[in-house]
């Protein structure tokens, strides 16, 4: 059976910048690139496949990515968002995972770190480099309001045992494994975790669980270089 590659979006506005980008990453068999745009705005009107992954610039003349954001948002899809930019700064990171980015990263990474982090959102939902957590750490245990519209008290045992492995970033056969459950009932326990707390990806999951000391921000695992 053929290997199901991993779609991918790329939007930005440097011609050049998304020519390399996708070269690049179609040298791998396992990605496709299948849409590219030079704007949030031409993204948002011409969207008609739906990838996997979307790299998604921050600062762009037609469009940025935080409009490309708060409308994806508002849409039932499964793409995961990576916004790569040159405006990256650590303090943006709570506003990034609010708006919905599942990985913060600067312009400046490694193209092989990137495939490592594409992979990662792919396989469990979201990334987090150590710089990130600590400014987690800081950003969500007391400054961030808690938007949840549940109790933790209400999470039943087995929820808060699948919340506690996405927290460690593994994949949705990973904790089928660790708990002995089927992949599918995996899924329908993060889907009753997001309506349950209000969140919108599994990146607002972990911040539900540090801020309801359901797990440190210490626990969490990560990725280096």
């Amino acid at each position: 059976m053929e290997h199901s590659k991993i779609k991918i979006g790329i939007v930005d506005d440097d011609l050049l910048f998304v020519q390399l980008l996708k070269n690049y990453i179609e040298t791998n068999g396992d990605y496709q690139v299948i849409l590219t745009s030079t704007g949030g705005n031409q993204y948002l009107t011409e969207e008609e496949a739906v990838p996997d992954i979307l790299i998604l610039d921050l600062k762009m003349a037609n469009g940025d990515g935080l409009e490309v954001m708060a409308a994806l948002s508002k849409k039932e899809i499964e793409t995961r968002i990576i916004v790569l930019s040159s405006f990256y700064r650590r303090s943006f990171m709570g506003q990034m995972l609010k708006m919905g980015a599942h990985a913060f990263l600067s312009k400046e990474i490694e193209l092989e770190e990137l495939l490592v982090v594409i992979n990662t959102v792919y396989n469990t939902g979201h990334y987090f480099s150590n710089e990130q957590i600590d400014v987690m750490r800081n950003q969500f245990s007391n400054k961030l309001p808690e938007f949840h519209a549940f109790s933790k008290n209400e999470l039943t045992d087995r929820e808060i045992d699948v919340l506690r492995l996405v927290c460690q970033q593994l994949s949705t056969k990973e904790i089928a494994d660790s708990l002995f459950i089927s992949p599918k009932t995996v899924e329908t326990h993060k889907t009753n975790l997001m309506i349950k707390t209000g969140v919108k990806n599994m990146a607002g999951l972990v911040i539900y669980a540090i801020q309801n000391n359901i797990i440190d921000a210490n626990e969490i695992v990560l990725f280096d270089k």
